[in-house]
């Protein structure tokens, strides 16, 4: 199959989906933060009442603590004029009673702070793994919904990246930004308030600190966020390496490429943690030199307030009250600037899964014709049957737009034929067959089943039509029973088993441990490749399709199997239209059409001997095969 020289086909393991994709570095920075973060809103619109009533929670909570220390100072004043009272003898002394009620007071509001904080919480975790489990519906969705060209050019460890560490990047910040932001601003608005009801003059003494603390947090983000960018981008540079060769590390050690692969390891590894430790050391700085600061400004609080006690100005408590204030003043500070942090990887995030969900879409399917699989029902215009007539007709395509690979590529096959492709490397072969299946959209010409452009079914309609075996087996991690039921879901075990053996694959699945019911690994590696290329058959067999597809299905077995299934086959093809893709030239002598592809054109079609008879192209490629190498 002939591809142009940019292209990249996604790695796929034969077990099921890759593991391990590049992790979300916190701090990354999104190209369009405002927009990003508009996009998450619209998207939590749907969750506005739950977030409303954890705003109300998280609001009432933050009042209730705060308000808890001026409280206390009550408690310390009655405490203090009762001792002075008892030493000057002006007074009954302390008033345990009025302390009491104070006591009681305090518990019942930070139980109810408690409470309310809990509930919040509660909510705002349900809110958070909702948001995960919709994005994630989402973009599994959406993953069916994108063009294939689409993973020609994406890597698979990309798209996991988007369901899983952007996500969940997404879902934790959810989770511990939003109630975060509303406890900080509230907490530090209320201090504010609480400090300035006990006495203007030492608060604006106070504030002195915020400037101070502003200017450190801008600082150190500031020279942070490049290194933040270059973890991330180092991150997905190594987690790409990782899983490009070391996912095939059987061809790595068969070139005896280990020490290259670990020389770019090294050297990626490095880079991400030169990157890696300045960030981590440059944002470590920040609370260090923000509880320096709000050290100063606690020194300060605690000169003046002396001060003013010994004036009579200000009262013990009040000034045990403020000084509680004064310390809590700098921590919704140190909060909001690390939530900044975490907000730069929310929007990173939002903007990586809304740029995914935002990719252009596959040609949506209108139908025009329907499949009639009910023989009872008549045929309409709409409604009809499929007998496996095909015809292309001056198919033009190729992967790229400015690099065309199919050339006026036509033909007429009749319901029932079986078709060889055949054609050196790179002709253009399986092409044909993913066109046929709308794998890809032609870029002009058509291709008719039925006299039907295909582009008049549903894709899913149209695909029924096929069943398919490729040379590069796919087995998911499920029993041998339940991946040969995948080419018909509702299929019983019977029909499962009959399959089977007339893909000459019942007696080596016999012979296995647990037999149908053994299940096959993450990577399909229990099995052989040859026992995998049989299963693929039968469960093609299964699927009864009206037009068979099989590229190279029989390379991977040895010749006796092949020649078993090349019987089941040819039992299998009768009165059905078959495409075969094959490089042994002898194995489709007997096919109705020969078509002779070379550089995306059919330079010869016809039956074998028709074709030897020319002593043509077809000839020169059949002769080949047994040419003598060392002769040659």
């Amino acid at each position: 199959m002939s591809k142009p020289d940019n292209y990249r086909p996604p790695r796929r393991r034969h077990g099921g989906p890759m593991g391990g994709p590049p992790m979300m570095a916190p701090g990354e920075k999104a190209k369009d933060f405002k927009g990003a973060m508009k996009k998450l809103v619209s998207y939590l619109s749907r969750y506005k009442f739950r977030i409303l009533i954890v705003l109300i929670f998280a609001i009432a909570s933050t009042i209730f603590s705060i308000i808890g220390p001026k409280i206390l100072g009550r408690a310390t004043n009655i405490l203090t004029d009762g001792i002075m009272s008892k030493i000057t003898g002006t007074g009954a002394g302390i008033d345990f009673a009025g302390i009491g009620k104070i006591i009681l007071l305090l518990i019942g509001l930070y139980l109810l702070s408690s409470l309310f904080s809990y509930i919040q919480g509660w909510i705002m975790s349900g809110v958070s793994m909702k948001v995960t489990y919709n994005l994630r519906n989402d973009i599994a969705k959406k993953i069916n919904r994108l063009p294939l060209s689409y993973y020609d050019k994406t890597t698979h460890g990309e798209v996991l990246s988007r369901v899983t560490n952007d996500v969940d990047t997404l879902a934790h910040s959810l989770n511990q930004s939003l109630t975060q932001i509303i406890t900080s601003t509230t907490t530090f608005i209320g201090i504010l308030v609480m400090m300035f009801s006990i006495n203007w003059f030492m608060t604006l003494i106070s504030l002195f600190v915020i400037p101070l603390s502003a200017i450190n947090v801008l600082f150190i983000v500031k020279r942070s966020q490049k290194y933040f960018v270059s973890q991330q981008e180092y991150l997905g540079h190594i987690n790409g390496h990782i899983e490009e060769v070391y996912g095939g590390h059987t061809v790595m050690k068969a070139f005896n490429g280990e020490k290259a692969a670990i020389e770019q390891f090294t050297a990626l590894n490095n880079k991400l943690f030169d990157s890696a430790w300045k960030s981590q050391f440059l944002s470590g700085l920040m609370m260090p030199i923000m509880n320096f600061i709000s050290n100063l400004g606690y020194v300060a609080v605690c000169m003046l307030g002396g001060w003013l006690v010994l004036k009579g100005r200000l009262k013990i408590g009040g000034i045990q009250a403020f000084l509680q204030y004064v310390r809590q003043l700098t921590q919704p500070i140190g909060q909001i600037a690390n939530i900044s942090n975490i907000l730069q990887s929310t929007a990173a995030a939002a903007e990586r899964v809304f740029e995914f969900l935002a990719e252009d879409e596959q040609t949506p399917d209108n139908p025009l014709v329907h499949i009639n699989t009910d023989d009872s029902i008549p045929d309409t215009d709409t409604l009809v049957h499929i007998k496996g007539s095909v015809q292309f007709a001056h198919v033009n395509f190729g992967y790229t737009p400015e690099k065309t690979i199919i050339h006026d590529f036509s033909a007429n096959i009749s319901p029932g034929q079986k078709v060889a492709i055949v054609g050196p490397t790179g002709a253009g072969k399986t092409t044909i067959v993913k066109l046929l299946m709308r794998f890809y959209d032609v870029n002009s010409g058509a291709i008719l089943v039925d006299g039907y452009n295909i582009k008049d079914f549903s894709r899913q309609e149209l695909r029924s039509l096929f069943g398919m075996v490729l040379q590069d087996t796919w087995l998911f991690n499920g029993t041998i029973r339940d991946n040969i039921r995948y080419g018909k879901l509702d299929a019983t075990d019977e029909e499962v088993v009959a399959a089977a053996k007339a893909a000459q694959a019942d007696h080596f699945i016999r012979t296995l441990p647990d037999g149908y019911n053994m299940v096959i690994n993450e990577e399909a590696d229990n099995i052989s490749q040859g026992q995998k290329q049989l299963l693929t058959i039968a469960r093609a067999i299964l699927a009864d399709p009206k037009i068979l597809i099989l590229d190279e299905a029989t390379s991977s077995v040895d010749t006796r199997t092949e020649l078993l299934i090349q019987k089941a086959m040819d039992n299998l093809m009768k009165g059905r239209t078959s495409f075969i893709i094959a490089h042994r030239l002898s194995t489709i002598r007997n096919a109705d059409l020969i078509l002779c592809m070379d550089h995306g054109d059919i330079v010869e079609q016809g039956t074998h001997e028709e074709l030897m008879a020319k002593n043509g192209f077809y000839a020169r490629l059949y002769n080949s095969q047994f040419e003598n190498p060392a002769s040659a």
